[in-house]
């Protein structure tokens, strides 16, 4: 459903802006032999079902550019890396639904109440919580990590809940009169 100019504008802002800026960020720290560049990437880019299609693709697209950069600009003394965010409490999702952005800004709360379900850590994901990635691949405690997709997710896709598990298995259990 979705028209090639939609597939060109997502890719045109969610990947290509991802290169532009790693391009002319790379220049300047090349030339001074370190830099730490970081981009946003997304579960969406690492596992099915997080996001459309096009997006989980150029969010795909991004961890790789990040792992073939990492290892050009690795040798120059500059870290190349990427963080995958899972349910962040953002107004991303308003947007991608079509709300104005401050009708967005005001669902916010709503999402926190979703999302603190998603994850084994039974909060949602906060702006803070990518921030303090960042922080840290771009402070020198993170300076032997280059290539690496950071997820910060809570456990979204570590797969399905422990106590979903266990209830399935009850289910099963039930199924064959084992209970």
């Amino acid at each position: 459903e979705i028209p090639v100019e939609g597939f060109d504008e997502t890719m045109g802002v969610l990947l290509r802006g991802v290169f532009l800026g790693i391009k002319h960020a790379a220049r300047v720290m090349k030339k001074q032999g370190s830099g730490s560049i970081i981009s946003t990437a997304s579960v969406a880019g690492l596992r099915t079902g997080f996001g459309p299609h096009i997006y989980s693709a150029a969010k795909a697209a991004v961890v790789h550019l990040t792992h073939s950069v990492a290892m050009e600009l690795g040798e120059s003394g500059v870290r190349v890396n990427c963080i995958c965010p899972g349910a962040i409490a953002t107004p991303i999702f308003g947007k991608s639904m079509g709300l104005s952005p401050e009708r967005a800004d005001e669902v916010i709360p709503l999402m926190k109440g979703v999302f603190e379900n998603f994850q084994p850590i039974k909060r949602p994901g906060l702006p803070e919580d990518i921030a303090r990635a960042a922080l840290w691949l771009a402070s020198d405690e993170s300076g032997f990590v280059n290539g690496h997709a950071l997820v910060v997710d809570g456990g979204l896709i570590g797969g399905r809940l422990w106590s979903e598990v266990q209830q399935r298995r009850e289910m099963f259990r039930a199924t064959l009169g084992l209970t």
